[in-house]
């Protein structure tokens, strides 16, 4: 959020992906939508469209859920690629345009999406051009023994969201995006992000590398983690941190490489990139 971007979060059902998302708006004070993706969904379904009303014989625009601070898009990649289309421009431009008519998103505005893993029967891949606006992609794994007995113990009772706390305020934010904007990029750091993205794309494993926008968020959620540590400038650790989260699910595998077996995922290449490109001293 700090970074004003949008995350995108992969795991397997039941594992409280999407009371992530609700309690995280809560506790910001913002207004929350969610929309639970389908296969028979329209891209209307989520920004809208003009409707016509029989009294005033004209018709209207109605604002589809994508008009929220938080948009929990549920099971994102169950719905076909048209719709999944649909948050293209909202996501980039903070925007709609529908039939000529462009509406511009209340602010700040973020997108949450799920999706279950690839494997899994029912779903559709999300395009490249979709995948590339997400700043980071967080995996949701299994929780760890002695953290599922809380979980146990808490569903005991239901659990009330109510219980969640508000901590901050849209006013708030702005003056947080406000310090984040302030952290300091050196040009030797500016100049390490582009060293690991050139490395990603000159890659042979490698069919599609990152992007420039890839790079550009990379370095905002690093100033916006150098915030968080309460430092106002950038290290190479802010990078190395962040680089898999930000840059894993914009690159593709090159198809050769990986029938000749080279290559598994691009997290493990993007780590082999980390310990070859040396940081700025």
């Amino acid at each position: 959020m700090l970074a004003r971007g949008h995350a995108l979060l992969e795991g397997v059902p039941g594992t409280s992906k999407t009371l992530l998302a609700k309690s995280f708006a809560r506790c910001l004070g913002l207004t929350f939508k969610r929309v639970q993706f389908t296969p028979d969904m329209l891209p209307l379904d989520i920004v809208g469209g003009f409707i016509f009303n029989m009294k005033t014989r004209e018709f209207e625009f109605k604002e589809g859920p994508v008009f929220t601070n938080v948009l929990l898009a549920d099971e994102i990649n169950r719905a076909a690629p048209k719709v999944q289309s649909a948050l293209l421009e909202s996501m980039q431009e903070l925007q709609v345009t529908v039939e000529g008519q462009t509406s511009k998103l209340p602010f700040p505005f973020m997108v949450i999406a799920t999706q279950n893993p690839l494997d899994f029967e029912g779903v559709y891949p999300l395009p490249e051009s979709e995948m590339d606006r997400f700043m980071l992609r967080i995996e949701f794994g299994y929780p760890r023994q002695e953290v599922e007995v809380q979980i146990l113990k808490r569903n005991l009772t239901d659990l009330d969201l109510e219980e969640v706390r508000t901590v901050t305020d849209a006013t708030a934010l702005i003056e947080y995006f406000n310090m984040v904007d302030s952290v300091k990029v050196s040009d030797e750091i500016l100049d390490y992000v582009s060293r690991l993205a050139l490395e990603t794309r000159e890659d042979s494993r490698i069919g599609l590398g990152a992007s420039p926008r890839a790079v550009v968020q990379l370095v905002q959620v690093s100033r916006a983690n150098a915030f968080l540590d309460g430092r106002s400038y950038v290290i190479p650790d802010d990078i190395k941190k962040l680089a898999n989260v930000a840059l894993a699910h914009r690159m593709r595998l090159d198809r050769s490489a990986t029938l000749k077996g080279l290559a598994s995922d691009t997290t493990t290449i993007i780590q082999q990139v980390l310990n070859e490109v040396k940081p700025p001293r």
